[in-house]
């Protein structure tokens, strides 16, 4: 495809540049502030960084138009979910993320972490956006490009790392908004500090009524809104020495949702817990240690819906627990004026076991279980040398991945026999290394390059667990190997602090090789498909990011990537070569106007679009291109309370979520209100 239009696109959105590198706050944006990046390593200033990072602050998550964190990421031009539809009424398995257009189905091409801990679910690699009580959430960097050097499996296409709230007070802060369908929100946290100790408590509820996805012309009278009920909560305790800081956090998660007809529900309940311990040493030397640990129970009804949509038969009960331990060690030292040393270990273990009951006529008809454990245990390294106009860091890391102790449990029917059988261990060793180089040519321009291996192992979803989405089902596939990738990236860094403007312009290449994608497996029966490895992926094209700052109160950011993001090989099919990738638009952009003033409050205005996509790995179900408006506004009354309203789609466009097996529609106009109380001392 040519590069004429997406330079267009480029050139239109360099004037109102990327909004997650906004400073929200009144005062005047300086563009040669320093950025640190702690998701890769040691904190850096932007142009000393070879990764390509997106820092959305706590100003911008607070005075986003999105109701959750989540669906606010989806500002962000080349941040890509499975579906269109919102994080808030969408089935958990359906939250995977993607970035540089590597796509994704049920399953992240991401990982998200916090606090060096991965929150990927431990069975099938998607994200509940909705864990953590939004007051906990201080702000989210997105690390684009495969950074498996550091982090291992899932870091394919990069790292969305979430910065969690310290206690800095005591106090009580309270936000409570409601809006359309129904849509409430209430989340509330107190914080203390007394001498070395310090901590808090935090809880949220949120609910919707949601919407009916199916649309208007395809629904029947079976077809009814989804919806959810989450609450949440999180606790947090940590003492400070001289030279230490021990912490112990625990968050709890329940989540039940309506899956768009009476009988197709789901039901999450999460228990996550970390001890942390972070050790700073003479001569510029820094420990940190991880012990983590989570229990996750899911369980979901299925059903099929006859084609007039009048009525459904339940046809499976599912039920999937999960446990997953983990420990994280890293060291790093300053050990030359120019030289940092990183150095670390970790081990990831997971046991889980499907439990799946086949209904028939409405009675239960045979059995099928199966149980697996996973362990990836990883040894990294990184070397980072800065000096004068350079910066060069050089990193790797190996993994060892296993599948263990699998076992299944079959029973072709209530009167048929039950048959177990042990599947056969399997493990792989893999290397993963990563190179980068930043030269500043001028006090305002900065080049960079980076070069990087990245892998992801298959889930316990993708090798044993049967997917549906109404009439479709997607068949697991025990066999499925390891993804690995291979990119580059080099871009353009400028800061021009005389008209308060910053961009960065970058061309990023990618290839993923055994990417595991569903394939429709006989064009006659498109509602057949099977979890495969296909033979190659290609994502390459260019991301440009910027802010400007015209005027003390006003701000424009904005950003646009292109992704030509194809099959380029594939022995089995043959036919896919040249295909999209699934749910991957080649172009995206947004643009945000910012009004700031202290006696009126603030303003903003955002725009984002994305171009057309198609829903199946045959390229023959197109999603259409969208552009979508959304607005929030703000007054302060006092230091301790703001009333804010915001609207999502405010033109109500219909916008296409999915095609298969019917026409499914992201959200309609939303609007909202609701206050910020801080009682804080």
């Amino acid at each position: 495809m040519s590069f004429v239009k997406p330079l267009l696109f480029a050139a239109l959105f360099a004037a109102a540049p990327l909004r997650a590198q906004q400073t929200p706050s009144q005062t005047p944006l300086h563009v040669n502030e320093v950025v640190t990046v702690t998701a890769y390593g040691a904190p850096l200033a932007a142009d000393q960084s070879a990764t390509s990072t997106i820092v959305l602050t706590p100003g911008q998550l607070q005075q986003s138009p999105s109701r959750t964190f989540g669906d606010a990421l989806r500002d962000l031009p080349g941040v890509e979910f499975y579906r269109r539809t919102g994080t808030l009424i969408a089935n958990p398995t359906s939250q995977g993320i993607s970035l540089r257009g590597l796509g994704s189905t049920s399953t992240s091409r991401t990982l998200v972490l916090s606090d060096h801990i991965p929150l990927n679910d431990a069975f099938g690699s998607w994200v509940h956006w909705e864990e953590f009580p939004i007051l906990t959430v201080r702000s989210v960097e997105v690390v684009r490009g495969g950074a498996s050097d550091l982090y291992g499996s899932e870091a394919v296409g990069g790292v969305v790392n979430i910065l969690r709230t310290e206690p800095d007070t005591n106090g009580l802060s309270i936000v409570a908004s409601g809006g359309s369908e129904n849509t409430a929100n209430l989340s509330a946290l107190a914080s203390w500090i007394h001498k070395q100790w310090s901590g808090y408590a935090a809880g949220g509820i949120l609910r919707t009524d949601g919407y009916v996805v199916v649309a208007p012309w395809q629904r029947g009278p079976i077809d009814t809104a989804y919806n959810a009920h989450i609450a949440n909560s999180s606790v947090f305790l940590q003492r400070a020495f001289t030279t230490q800081k021990l912490f112990l956090r625990g968050n709890g998660y329940n989540d039940n949702r309506a899956n768009g007809t009476p009988d197709q529900t789901n039901a999450d309940r999460i228990w996550r817990y970390a001890l942390g311990d972070d050790i700073t040493l003479p001569r510029t030397q820094h420990i940190t240690a991880r012990l983590y640990g989570s229990d996750n129970h899911y369980r979901q009804v299925l059903s099929t819906v006859n084609t007039p949509r009048t009525s459904e038969a339940i046809n499976r009960l599912l039920r999937t627990p999960a446990q997953e331990l983990g420990a994280i060690g890293q060291y790093s030292a300053i050990v030359h004026k120019y030289l940092t040393l990183f150095a670390g270990a970790d081990v990831h273990d997971v046991r889980g076991t499907d439990f799946e009951i086949p209904i028939t006529a409405g009675l239960p008809n045979g059995v099928f279980n199966v149980s697996s454990r996973q362990r990836d245990t990883g040894f990294f390294g990184e070397a980072l040398f800065n000096r004068d106009r350079w910066t060069l860091s050089a990193g790797g890391r190996i993994d060892h991945f296993a599948n263990l102790d699998t076992r299944e449990i079959t029973q072709a029917s209530s009167a048929s026999a039950v048959i177990t059988t042990q599947l056969n261990d399997r493990t792989e060793t893999v290397a993963n290394p990563r190179v980068g180089v930043v030269y500043r040519a001028t006090s305002n321009i900065a080049l960079t390059g980076s070069a990087f291996r990245a892998f992801r192992s298959p889930t316990l979803y993708e090798l044993f667990r049967t997917g549906q989405v109404g009439s479709i089902t997607t068949l697991a596939n025990a066999n499925l190997l390891s993804e690995r990738a291979t990119g580059w990236e080099t871009g353009v860094q400028l800061e021009a602090p005389a008209s308060n403007l910053t961009a960065h312009i970058s061309y990023f290449w990618t290839i993923v090789n055994r990417p595991i994608i569903a394939v429709t497996l006989n064009p006659a029966n498109p509602n057949l498909k099977e979890r495969e490895n296909l033979s190659q992926i290609r994502s390459n094209g260019i991301t440009l990011d910027a802010t400007w700052q015209p005027l003390r109160w006003v701000s424009l950011t904005g950003g646009y990537q292109f992704a030509d993001a194809v099959v380029s090989s594939n022995s089995a099919q043959p036919s896919l070569v040249g295909n999209w990738i699934p749910e991957v638009a080649h172009n995206a952009a947004s643009a945000s106007l910012r009004f700031a003033q202290n006696r009126l409050g603030s303003l903003s205005l955002i725009v984002r679009g994305s171009g057309r996509s198609f829903d199946d790995d045959a390229n023959t179900q197109l999603i259409h291109g969208y552009t979508r408006f959304d607005a929030y506004a703000e007054h302060s009354f006092s230091k301790r309370l703001i009333l804010f309203a915001s609207g999502e789609n405010l033109f109500d466009r219909t916008i296409q979520a999915g095609l298969v097996p019917q026409v499914t529609l992201a959200a309609p106009r939303t609007v909202e209100g609701g206050l910020r109380l801080n009682l804080s001392h």
